[in-house]
């Protein structure tokens, strides 16, 4: 009687080969964010805000330069007080 092998000669080499596993390709991935317009048109506003709240309601370098000017005889003149007058009209709807 012959018996005949039925597979590889040598099963022990059949089980150290194993089916090699790829690695599986990452990319590159980056954080990235969307803001809507009224968000920005929000985040001008408390921009705004706090320059507003942050600035001296008195300019006191303004203060002292209309001052310097009023000394100044030759400052007060017709020109100066017709501009003045038609400002103040403005301001009142006049």
């Amino acid at each position: 009687m012959t018996i005949n092998r039925i597979g590889p000669t040598d099963p022990v080499n059949k089980i150290n080969q194993t089916n090699k596993v790829q690695k599986a390709e990452t990319q590159a991935s980056t954080d990235s964010i969307k803001v809507s317009k009224s968000a920005l048109d929000k985040a001008d506003l408390v921009k705004a805000a706090s320059i507003a709240r942050n600035t001296p309601d008195i300019r006191e370098d303004k203060v002292a330069e209309i001052k310097a000017k009023l000394k100044d005889p030759n400052y007060i003149n017709s020109t100066v007080i017709n501009s003045v007058a038609e400002k103040i009209m403005e301001d009142f709807g006049i």
